[in-house]
């Protein structure tokens, strides 16, 4: 597989993979391998660590993604050609949902009754799915504006994390027009007698358990957010056009640790169930990468051989070869497990795997993504 031609020519990548594996700052080094090719990038992540958010300048509560500044990239030696731009944005699902009521909602009297609501402010936890909903929003949302050449999203460190594509349709199903006749009925229709008396049921057994108007202000937000519905329903079928087509490109991030052919695999495996295709494998962190080290002890022999004399420097050699032979076997068990997954990655139409090196120090700042990035574009 090879990430510098996805970063080329796609519209959309979806990095997707267990918890600590790298992912949000593969994602990055993505996004800024495609503002080197003089692109408009976004990296969308969920909750990047501290010190990388703060690298990047992304506030915890930004309303907008930020544009990475050209003298903060240049401070890390990275100078982007002429049309290439690097942005970055935290996913934050109320900032996403108070734009899609909005921009949906029929009147801005309709959407200050949902936002006046207390069952607005706890939608987060009371509907299943609205943190992936407002995912798979904000990727369609940007994608619409036309002014991000590429969108690179950053999934949940979840087994779950796929669940953003079918959510639209999941909280569709939680508010279909059945649902709303017994909660909210609409008052300029004939109710149906026995909605009517589900509606008056539902009504006393809400008002016994929660008191009294909360049944009433359940109906209020319900019939408000109703309205919005038909339009959310277009931007789901949107999404999922969108990530079926050969704009978008699905990436399993992994890495060289125990049980990660396992979890890569679920990943690829969830991917296919839900209709779409896994282009390939990264590899992250990994020393399949490197080139064939001469053993300390090897070069020891040579030296002596070609007339080397000094017994300090030739003892160090040979010092040196336990742990030369440990990275050696970190070498060989990072290129068996690359072997795998490209295996695996080539089947079902994938395009195998790629591995991205081992940094000696963690990657939370710009130098070190900027070493990824030229990793993901001068990989052949």
């Amino acid at each position: 597989m090879k990430l510098g031609a996805l970063v080329k020519s796609k519209t959309v990548v979806v990095c997707c993979g267990a918890g600590g594996v790298g992912k949000t700052t593969t994602s990055a080094a993505l996004a800024l391998a495609a503002a080197k090719e003089g692109r408009r990038a976004l990296v969308l992540t969920i909750d990047p660590a501290r010190r990388l958010a703060q690298a990047l300048g992304i506030p915890p509560t930004g309303k907008e993604p930020v544009h990475i500044d050209a003298g903060l990239l240049a401070k890390a030696g990275i100078e982007l050609p002429p049309g290439g731009e690097l942005h970055a944005w935290m996913l934050d699902p109320k900032v996403v949902l108070e734009g899609v009521v909005d921009r949906f909602a029929p009147t801005a009297e309709d959407a200050a009754k949902i936002r006046g609501t207390r069952l607005y402010q706890a939608l987060c936890e009371v509907v299943t799915g609205l943190q992936e909903y407002t995912a798979a929003e904000a990727l369609f949302e940007f994608k619409e504006r036309g002014q991000y050449d590429l969108i690179i999203l950053d999934t949940p460190p979840s087994r779950n994390a796929l669940d953003f594509l079918d959510a639209p349709r999941r909280l569709a199903r939680f508010l279909d027009e059945r649902t709303l006749a017994v909660f909210a009925p609409d008052p300029d229709k004939k109710p149906n007698p026995v909605v009517r008396a589900a509606a008056k049921v539902v009504q006393t057994a809400l008002t016994r358990t929660f008191g009294e108007g909360f049944a009433e202000e359940l109906s209020t937000f319900l019939g408000s957010f109703g309205k919005l519905f038909n339009k959310m329903r277009i931007h789901a079928s949107g999404v999922r056009k969108l990530l079926l087509s050969d704009q978008a490109a699905f990436v399993v991030i992994a890495s060289p640790e125990e049980a990660a052919l396992t979890e890569a695999v679920f990943f690829k495996g969830r991917i296919k169930d839900l209709g779409l295709v896994a282009e390939g494998f990264v590899l992250n962190r990994s020393y399949a990468g490197r080139q064939d080290l001469e053993p300390p002890h090897d070069a020891r022999e040579r030296l002596a051989a070609g007339g080397e004399t000094d017994a300090h420097l030739l003892d160090a050699l040979e010092k040196l070869a336990p742990l030369a032979n440990g990275e050696a076997v970190r070498i060989e068990s990072d290129r068996k497990l690359l072997d795998e997954l490209e295996r695996e990655g080539l089947r079902d139409g994938g395009h195998g795997a790629m591995a991205l090196p081992f940094l000696d120090e963690v990657v939370d700042d710009l130098p070190a993504l900027n070493v990824l990035s030229e990793a993901i574009l001068t990989v052949k």
